[in-house]
């Protein structure tokens, strides 16, 4: 063999150069590893020094799990008869969810928590860090956002929506959550330290980015429990081992209406309601207690589980004491009124009120009385119903229907000086129906009835007065015509007398001619004599036909003179009347029956007869029975 060597060194150089290089590469393969990408390494020592008891995770070359991952790409020394490396997959969170994570190893969790830590270790990808750096057993308060993890399977176990329900979870709580613009949430976080004694909800804790930061939370003195603070809307990534959300409506002030909040959380109280307000505790906004500023008309995002907002309406409200109610129902408990009168009689009545609130007196009234309704039943119910109780003991029924508008005066000052110092303001008090008793209505009733009947004979009365004027004219005007034949026989009269004047002067005046003229011829013919008798005859005759003449003349205006008058002292139309009745009379028409028989039966007859029998008698005839009627 070593001559060979010596013969043939070259190649021999040659084959020990190739077992060299097969030997190599067999060494090289043996302690080389490669991890391609998309993948992890987890390493497995097959031997060495034990683990502490209670770990599972070897830090410092123990047999077991590596806590150290190999990264894509070659690694060496890692000798396959002493080491194992498992081949495992990225884990992918997707855009949208969250990833919680469960570690299998650490320092014991705290009785007093229910999550681990968060330590530094590189979104979990570093488990030498998160085991060197305190990290502890158990479900995580941190956890995976969206993207690419390497997470050594063997120390940290994750939980995403893929495999959510092998852990007893729903796939949706795994995603981002999600707060609508109308929409608030209502956070209970589950971890933290207790809420404090007389505490409704955990105080506001400060930097944990709405929840978003658990170990923030809990390292800045957050409870557990209910919170103050609420989400809003928007995109939140949130662990739900840690936070529980309910989403509730905004809360709502309508238009006409304030919201005064009622607060069970807060700092304690600093009363700012000023020393002239003596009835309750008025505190700043964000404090414990009834904020000093309502809340004006819009969406507010409350936390309704830590505070109540009591709606108190700024345009005048209407409260009815009778058999309706309004749309706000505050008045349903309402009902009629019912009194007694100073005379006992006992009778209901319904009222209206109507109150007005001021903005900046809501919480004024809300921190005295709680609550609108408290408002309606503790103050305003009293305050009317015991006026008007009062106020109608002082007068009977009657004056109190009869003085109705001085009542409701009377009544609206009272109940707006009882009010205001409640900071409520009284628009008007109105009394509506009344109803009094039935019996004592009866006989008003009647009395009232019996004075329209009164009324109404009287009317009738009238009518009837009126009835018989008619019959008079109409009487009148249907003897017209015979009044009008009278005047022109008056005037007719008148003509004739007239005309008689002057008949009466011309016949004297043919006289006194006549008689001149035979004076003349006596005197020419006659004597002296003769002359004195013709003056005489003259003169006798003129003296006569003036005397005739103005005797008529006289007597027909004398007559137009008792015309004239009579009309004037009558009536032209009561004088016509006598006039005619006169007419009638010398023309001998009889107006008037000789015998006026009246009653019933055979007593009018006897009468009759009688009658007929005197007038006979004095006309010096003999009494005549009259004939009997033949029988049939």
């Amino acid at each position: 063999m070593f001559d060979f060597i010596l013969a043939h060194p070259l190649l021999v150089a040659a084959a020990l150069l190739l077992l060299s290089g097969v030997a190599f590469w067999v060494v090289f393969m043996l302690g080389t590893w490669v991890i391609r990408e998309g993948e992890s390494g987890l390493v497995i020592r097959r031997f060495g020094r034990p683990l502490a008891p209670g770990r599972l995770i070897a830090r410092s070359g123990e047999a077991g799990y590596q806590a150290r991952m190999l990264s894509p790409g070659w690694h060496y020394g890692l000798w396959r008869w002493q080491y194992k490396v498992e081949r495992v997959q990225l884990v992918i969170v997707p855009p949208g969810e969250v990833a919680l994570v469960v570690a299998k190893d650490g320092a014991p969790l705290p009785t007093e928590r229910l999550l681990g830590r968060e330590v530094e270790c590189g979104n979990f990808q570093d488990a030498e860090a998160f085991l060197a750096n305190g990290g502890e057993r158990g479900r995580q308060s941190g956890f995976l956002t969206a993207g690419h993890y390497r997470i050594n399977p063997a120390l940290f176990e994750v939980v995403c929506a893929a495999n959510a329900e092998e852990h007893g979870m729903h796939p949706a709580q795994l995603r981002v959550f999600h707060v609508p613009p109308d929409r608030v949430g209502i956070v209970t976080v589950l971890d933290g330290k207790p809420v404090p004694a007389g505490d409704l909800a955990g105080p506001v804790a400060a930097r944990h980015d709405s929840f978003q930061s658990p170990q923030a939370f809990i390292d800045a003195g957050g409870c557990r429990g209910l919170q103050e603070e609420v989400l809003m809307s928007g995109s939140w990534n949130l662990n739900p081992w840690f936070v529980q959300v309910e989403l509730i409506p905004l809360t709502e002030i309508p238009i006409g209406y304030v919201g005064v909040v009622v607060s069970y959380v807060g700092s304690e109280h600093v009363d700012v309601s000023g020393d002239a307000f003596t009835h309750g505790d008025l505190v700043a906004r964000g404090d414990k207690g009834v904020w000093v500023e309502p809340l004006l008309p819009g969406k507010h995002p409350l936390n309704t589980r830590v505070m109540k907002v009591e709606l108190v309406p700024t345009t005048n409200i209407v409260l009815n004491w009778a058999n309706r109610t309004e749309a706000h129902r505050y008045d349903d408990k309402l009902s009629s009124i019912l009194v007694r009168s100073n005379d006992g009689f006992s009778f209901s009545l319904d009222v209206s009120q109507i109150i007005h609130i001021g903005v900046k007196n809501a919480p004024r009234v809300i921190s005295r009385v709680g609550s609108m309704q408290n408002l309606v039943d503790h103050v305003l119910q009293p305050t009317v119903g015991n006026y008007f109780r009062n106020s109608a003991q002082e007068v009977t029924v009657l004056e109190f229907l009869s003085a109705r508008s001085e009542r409701q005066r009377q009544a609206f000052e009272a109940i707006k000086k009882a009010i205001h110092v409640y900071d409520v303001e009284c628009i008007d008090t109105l009394i509506g129906d009344i109803v009094p008793p039935a019996e004592l209505m009866k006989t008003q009733t009647d009395r009232k009835i019996a004075e329209e009947l009164q009324r109404t004979y009287e009317v009738q009365r009238l009518a009837e007065m009126k009835r018989q004027d008619l019959q008079r004219e109409l009487a009148i005007a249907n003897i017209q015509g015979e009044v009008v034949r009278s005047e022109q026989q008056v005037r007719i009269s008148e003509q004739n007398a007239r005309a008689q004047v002057e008949s009466a002067r011309g016949d004297a005046a043919s006289v006194r001619a006549k008689a001149e003229a035979e004076a003349e011829s006596v005197r020419m013919v006659g004597s002296a004599k003769a002359e004195a008798e013709a003056e005489s005859v003259r003169r006798v005759g003129a003296a006569r036909a003036e005397t005739e003449a103005d005797l008529v003349l006289r007597v027909g205006a004398a007559q137009a003179e008792a015309h004239r008058q009579g009309q004037e002292a009558l009536g032209a139309a009561a004088y016509t009347a006598v006039q005619v009745a006169t007419i009638l009379g010398e023309h001998h028409v009889k107006l008037v029956p000789d015998i006026a028989v009246g009653g019933v039966g055979s007593g009018g007859l006897t009468e009759a007869l009688l009658g007929r029998m005197l007038a006979a008698g004095a006309q010096g005839l003999p009494p005549s029975l009259p004939a009997p009627e033949p029988k049939a």
